[in-house]
């Protein structure tokens, strides 16, 4: 059997270059690229959303397979990935941060447990408020969103030397600061209440010296937050689909800023 360039420079434009940007974009993704997600499981979700989207494709540039232009394509393939992923990472970021500024407020900041996506130790509430998060990412079908903006990609960045431009990486700098507010909004009703609790015992201290408020401000501030946690938990489903809407945004005007 003989194998020609021609014909590894087709597959390579044809198969190979959109598994790549494919395939990092989903092991970066914390919903894809979760440890709890088997490598092959990644590999085999890479493959079929490659195959499904062959067809609508531009096609690609006919280089040599072992020249630079190849290597910088390649190079470009995987920077488009990460971005991607790293947007979506960003996003749980700040639900981490937000339930790890609760956390503090409660009390609970030394209670930690193992993050199964990242495998790392986050505050136990984090790990409530990225459980909840992940579970209604998937309920408002944010999977299916990020393969569409995947596919939407190959248009707006078509496989090639060029891809990601300054603006497109200071969008991603702006995101950051996006995702500083997104947690504090997560934030603000727990930590606003559990700072009017520690103003009144901080009051009740002052004016009654002899009562023993530390012995029984820990429960206190621990049970309303978990109260205060659960009354704002309606308000937490419209501020995360706010910034997955952000987000979608902002990985669709990848490449199209001029």
């Amino acid at each position: 059997m003989l194998i020609t360039t021609s014909q590894i420079a087709g597959w390579l434009g044809d198969f190979i270059w959109p598994m790549t940007r494919i395939g990092v974009a989903l092991m970066v993704a914390p919903v894809f690229g979760g440890r709890l997600v088997p490598k092959r499981v990644r590999i085999v979700m890479a493959l079929v959303i490659t195959v499904v989207l062959m067809p609508t494709i531009p096609a690609a540039p006919a280089v040599d397979p072992l020249s630079a232009e190849s290597m910088l394509i390649t190079v470009q393939q995987i920077l488009i990935g990460v971005a991607m992923g790293l947007m979506l990472q960003m996003l749980f970021s700040a639900v981490v941060m937000g339930g790890h500024t609760i956390a503090l407020s409660m009390g609970l900041g030394f209670s930690s447990m193992v993050d199964p996506q990242n495998g790392v130790q986050v505050p136990v509430v984090s790990q409530y408020y990225v459980t909840i998060a992940t579970l209604l990412f998937l309920v408002m079908n944010g999977h299916l969103a990020l393969i569409a903006v995947l596919a939407d990609s190959f248009h707006s960045m078509p496989i090639s030397t060029s891809g990601l431009v300054r603006e497109d990486y200071m969008s991603i700098f702006a995101w950051g600061g996006r995702l500083l507010a997104g947690g504090v909004m997560i934030a603000i009703p727990a930590v606003t209440a559990l700072l009017l609790t520690n103003i009144a015992f901080g009051i009740v201290t002052r004016a009654a010296p002899q009562l023993n408020v530390f012995g029984i401000g820990f429960p206190i501030t621990l049970t309303l937050g978990f109260v205060v946690m659960m009354v704002s938990l309606p308000n937490f489903i419209p501020q995360f689909e706010a910034l997955i809407t952000d987000m979608t945004a902002v990985m669709i005007s990848f490449g199209t800023v001029e």
